[in-house]
């Protein structure tokens, strides 16, 4: 009895510890900050980046060190996890709201920030399909894009009075 317990004990703090390190804990802290994201998405796309002129150069060389290249293509498939994580988990689920179907201004920024995040998980995806390296480029447009809709004017006011 004594051990069952303990095994379901082990089972049970394995998996609260098995979440990915920087995700969010979905409470509204006020504790992770907007702006270290977008660091994170840049970091995560030169990752991708980097991998995938490693596993172009790796796939070239004969003979192919096999171990090398899927570390490297495991790398790239978690940063562009890593990319769609924070456009879903943080920006949608958590930092971008609904907004009042009446403010036809609200509306069209809502929309444009909707899509630019769907982009960017879409070429995530197709980053980890492929080595092309325009999807490394769109995802910083669409990055940088982003930034520009979430940053406005409101939103930096709002950041501001709301600092730690």
């Amino acid at each position: 009895m004594k051990i069952q317990r303990l095994l379901l004990f082990v089972l049970l703090v394995s998996g609260l510890y098995s979440q990915t390190a920087f995700s969010h804990c979905e409470i509204p802290c006020g504790i992770y900050g907007d702006k270290m994201r977008f660091d994170m998405l840049e970091e995560a796309i030169t990752t991708v980046e980097k991998s995938m002129n490693q596993i172009s150069s790796l796939s070239a060389e004969t003979p192919v060190n096999y171990n090398q290249l899927v570390r490297w293509i495991n790398n790239k498939d978690k940063h562009a996890d890593d990319i769609r994580e924070i456009a879903v988990q943080y920006f949608l689920a958590q930092r971008i709201n609904p907004v009042d179907p009446a403010d036809e201004a609200a509306v069209k920024k809502y929309q444009a920030q909707l899509q630019a995040l769907h982009l960017m998980v879409v070429h995530a995806m197709k980053a980890k399909q492929t080595t092309d390296l325009k999807n490394v480029d769109k995802l910083r447009e669409l990055v940088e894009e982003f930034y520009k809709l979430y940053f406005d004017e409101e939103m930096e006011k709002h950041l501001e009075e709301h600092k730690h």
